[in-house]
């Protein structure tokens, strides 16, 4: 794999107390935060950090996603993300990801699909070329996974939860960070299957921004076998479905 500068980068992180999961490992989200805090800093690497573009109006948002597990890390664990762009198209960008433990070996997965996008206007915008020329790409995938497959709203619910949109569940686009959602999602998973299970996979697609203050209801049905769940995220203030996903967990 190339490793010149920007188009291939990576961060290391040692894994925290409070990042854990009430069984001793790192959580999903966890997972999932190092993921962004890795894309963040791979633009702060080419001069175009998130809050830079924020003083132009324009971030980043994620339209789809893939993330599989294979381990989770534990306590005091050291864990290196690689990131880079695999492809660009006009307003779009897909981000590779590989996740490895302390010994290099390949512990996660994961690929996106970005959106380049006007804050104020709410409407993708043509990636600057700078930063396509900066971060340049490198076409080789993390895991051969279709992130454009359409994901159906749960038809059967069998669990559900309503929360609330809180001031600090936004992020700097002014809407509800992805990560947000995944906790959410994570509610409603039975105790019997997050106690004995773990999330291997999880396969997300973003449709609709919900806003500051509204009720939101998180719900899961089961999907083709009693380790498979299909989710969807209601606004129920405005009656629109906001995010579909189906998640696969493993035996511990």
């Amino acid at each position: 794999m190339n490793l010149m500068k920007n188009i291939i980068f990576e961060r290391q992180f040692k894994l925290r107390y409070f990042e854990m999961s009430q069984f001793g490992e790192a959580s999903p989200v966890t997972m999932l935060t190092m993921l962004e805090e890795t894309a963040a800093d791979h633009c702060q690497s080419i001069n175009y950090g998130l809050y830079d573009l924020l003083r132009e109006k324009i971030g980043w948002v994620l339209l789809s996603g893939y993330m599989q597990i294979d381990r989770y890390p534990v306590y005091g664990e050291k864990v290196t993300v690689r990131t880079w762009l695999s492809k660009y198209k006009g307003i779009r960008g897909y981000r590779e990801n590989l996740i490895f433990d302390d010994r290099r070996k390949i512990i996660g997965r994961a690929r996106g699909l970005w959106l380049f996008f006007d804050i104020n206007r709410r409407r993708p915008i043509k990636i600057y070329n700078d930063i396509r020329e900066k971060w340049s790409c490198n076409p080789e995938k993390s895991i051969d996974y279709d992130i454009h497959q359409k994901i159906k709203a749960v038809e059967e619910i069998k669990y559900r939860k309503k929360f609330m949109v809180r001031l600090f569940d936004m992020d700097s686009n002014r809407h509800v960070n992805n990560i947000k959602y995944l906790e959410w999602l994570l509610e409603t998973i039975p105790a019997g299957i997050l106690k004995d299970y773990y999330m291997y996979s999880i396969d997300g697609r973003f449709i609709r921004e919900t806003a500051y203050g509204h009720t939101i209801e998180s719900l899961t049905g089961h999907g083709e076998t009693d380790n498979v769940f299909t989710h969807t995220i209601k606004d129920l203030d405005g009656g629109y479905v906001c995010v579909t996903a189906k998640t696969i967990w493993v035996k511990k």
